[in-house]
């Protein structure tokens, strides 16, 4: 089977958002096509992105000329230009990539970028937020939304997770949570397992609803 990492991305719009996923998919050896409107900002990036490109993301011929339709995966990474955002993702629709990411700034927009065909719709301005409130109010090192109900968080461990093995610590009865993975004074993470002793030093990662993790982080 293909290797589908290795499929070459057009990411449409080089903000913020736009121009740090073109860099990091270029650092991890991906062919980008980056393009946007703004010549300055196209030529900032040049020197450090093989394919950039100034054109008008929301004509259609234009999109036709750079090969857009040979790819298979597009990221719009507009967002502030709401009007550009949604014929830009109308068009990836319209040319039938299969695989159309597109960037929302609010509900509203993420729900129209849905209906007309995105595949996937990403809030990274209130995603960030969010992680950055879960750390800052609790005591998690990490926090991953991995959909609306459910979350992966990394901390210490609690004092009664310690020193006893994760079956008689009954944490999935008592906190409804599955320890997935533990990271020792090595470095190194390995599978948790029933028979897991965790250390004060450790650091845990945990899987479950989000109300439950916010729960367990509060015992810390």
């Amino acid at each position: 089977m293909a290797d589908h990492r290795d499929e070459p991305v057009a990411v449409i719009g080089l903000g913020r958002f736009g121009s740090a996923l073109a860099l990091e998919l270029t650092e991890r050896g991906t062919e980008v096509l980056a393009v946007d409107s703004r010549p300055k900002v196209v030529q900032a990036l040049s020197g450090e992105l093989t394919h950039a490109v100034v054109a008008d993301c929301t004509d259609m011929e234009a999109l036709r000329q750079l090969g857009v339709p040979d790819f298979s995966k597009a990221v719009v990474g507009i967002g502030t230009d709401i009007e550009s955002s949604i014929l830009a993702t109308s068009l990836l629709v319209e040319l039938e990539i299969e695989d159309i990411w597109a960037k929302a700034i609010s509900r509203q927009h993420g729900r129209i970028l849905d209906r007309i065909g995105a595949h996937h719709v990403v809030f990274p301005e209130h995603d960030m937020g969010e992680r950055v409130a879960h750390l800052v109010s609790g005591r998690m090192l990490d926090y991953v939304e991995v959909d609306p109900n459910h979350a992966i968080v990394k901390l210490k461990p609690p004092r009664d997770l310690v020193g006893v093995t994760l079956r008689e610590s009954r944490v999935r009865s008592r906190y409804g949570l599955t320890v997935v993975s533990v990271k020792t004074t090595d470095g190194e993470y390995s599978h948790a397992t029933p028979d897991t002793v965790l250390n004060y030093s450790d650091v845990i990662l945990v899987l479950g609803r989000i109300d439950d993790v916010e729960r367990f982080a509060a015992s810390n």
